[in-house]
């Protein structure tokens, strides 16, 4: 989540995350009961101002496993939105004007609660979005690290001092917070983080776009920071464009693994698994498209479907064993099949899997396609699902062309032995991050982000703090 990478920014407009939602239902006695939620930690209202706050109406979030309204909440418009941003705005200053080493503490305390209460915030995400309960955990730990991350950075930001070409002349760069920014969070309130300073407008998918345009074009905000889909990303560019306000955006991938002749193939296939079928698939950095060299082509393929029928095991996320949870809503289940469908089509086999799952709606088989071109859908855009297509290439310079053919360069893998190869490659990928020999990259010490339609900015490392903040360059004179 964005504002957890952001400690330096004192003026922080926070926006609840905006879950995609099929029609509001409740669901009948005959089904499965929603999973208990953490009461203590549970919120429906919004959060402005240093209070919870209602709106008029309110909108549900469902178990996506079982369809089980979880929750109602607070369907807030644009006059929540502006209330916030205008609530931000006023406690900028005060904010602001702390000492780095206060605000520090705050983020470190803030990092505390939230290991405190790691194993109920957990549920709280495999209940919302219905991801294996260990992948919660570990998406809590590592969220959790970009607010110790930066409760240590926010002590380091510094600026500097150039060498004047005069004699009466000092010369400084000050590094300053930018301003209100619209980013997400969640627990701060228990850390003391002062009333104003965060603020949370939770809105339905209806309310989304106004929500949306209210943040991106308010004058008061300086900042929009956005993870999300790049159709959706380009929007909130052209209206935070009217105002000229800074933006990051970690927006839609696609990303190309490449298993190249030299590759050792068992360490390619324990990759792929890990890259391709987290949480069924639905992250920005999940692979889209396998390219295998011909040599190996066979071998790999085998050996990735037997770890698939061996390691994968859907069920519910609650569920110790499982580790493939259901996808996020009937709409990603249709997209899935979508693209199966016409990679079938068009000569591709199934390997294993390729249909729904037994378990439920929304659950799909773990699924490995051979024989695929570059011609099918499934390697052309962002499947977001627990599809694997394999592209088998002859040489190195077709897999990266195949591989850079994307508008989009959020991540990429590829493996090999040859040094010579791996520096060639890694330098000729247009992406913002290179896995060599490793299919997991996500790292708080390190820059997350992409280039082309991946997005804008970097979040994480000592880079992703620069993005929250202006430099202001000072000449002193008469001296």
């Amino acid at each position: 989540m964005a504002s957890w990478r952001l400690p330096r920014t004192p003026l922080l407009l926070l926006r609840a995350a905006q879950r995609r939602l099929p029609a509001p239902l409740r669901r009948s006695g005959s089904g499965p009961a929603p999973p208990r939620l953490p009461g203590s930690l549970v919120r429906s209202g919004g959060f402005v101002g240093g209070r919870w706050v209602q709106a008029a109406a309110a909108f549900p979030v469902l178990d996506p496993a079982s369809g089980a309204e979880l929750e109602r909440v607070a369907d807030c418009g644009v006059a929540e939105a502006r209330a916030a941003v205008r609530a931000a705005w006023e406690a900028g200053p005060g904010w602001s004007a702390a000492p780095a080493k206060e605000r520090s503490a705050l983020l470190r305390k803030w990092y505390n609660l939230m290991m405190e209460n790691k194993d109920d915030l957990a549920k709280i995400i495999t209940a919302e979005n219905g991801k294996p309960l260990k992948e919660a955990q570990g998406e809590i730990l590592y969220s959790a690290s970009f607010l110790e991350w930066f409760a240590e950075e926010a002590r380091r930001i510094y600026g500097d001092i150039i060498p004047p070409s005069v004699k009466d002349r000092r010369l400084l760069v000050l590094k300053q917070p930018v301003g209100v920014a619209a980013v997400i969070t969640p627990l701060a309130n228990q850390a003391g983080i002062p009333a104003g300073v965060y603020n949370v407008v939770p809105c339905s998918q209806q309310q989304t776009p106004a929500v949306g345009e209210a943040l991106c074009t308010d004058p008061l905000v300086a900042k929009i920071s956005f993870t999300g889909s790049t159709a959706t990303g380009k929007v909130l560019l052209h209206h935070a464009a009217g105002t000229v306000k800074r933006v990051s955006m970690e927006l839609g991938g696609h990303a190309p693994f490449i298993v190249f002749d030299s590759a050792d193939v068992d360490r390619a296939v324990a990759g792929a698994l890990a890259s391709k079928y987290r949480n069924s698939g639905q992250t920005c950095v999940c692979t889209n498209r396998f390219l295998v060299q011909k040599r190996i082509h066979d071998a790999f393929v085998e050996k990735f479907a037997k770890a698939i029928e061996r390691e994968l095991h859907v069920g519910n996320g609650f569920d110790e064993g499982t580790t493939q949870g259901p996808l996020i809503n009937e709409k990603a289940v249709g997209k899935v099949e979508r693209h199966i469908s016409d990679a079938v089509s068009q000569g591709a086999s199934i390997v294993t899997g390729g249909k729904r799952h037994s378990f439920g709606k929304n659950f799909f088989e773990p699924t490995l396609l051979s024989n695929v071109t570059t011609n099918m859908l499934c390697t052309q855009e962002e499947t977001f699902g627990p599809l694997a297509p394999v592209i088998k290439f002859d040489t190195e310079a077709e897999a990266v062309a195949i591989a850079n053919s994307a508008n989009v360069g959020l991540a990429g893998y590829f493996y090999s032995q040859d040094p010579a190869q791996i520096w060639r490659v890694a330098e000729q990928l247009e992406v913002g991050m290179v896995g060599v020999n490793e299919g997991l990259v996500s790292s708080v010490e390190c820059p997350f982000g992409g280039v082309k339609q991946s997005g804008l900015g970097r979040e994480g490392s000592k880079y992703g703090i620069d993005e929250y903040l202006e430099i202001k360059y000072v000449c002193f004179g008469g001296l």
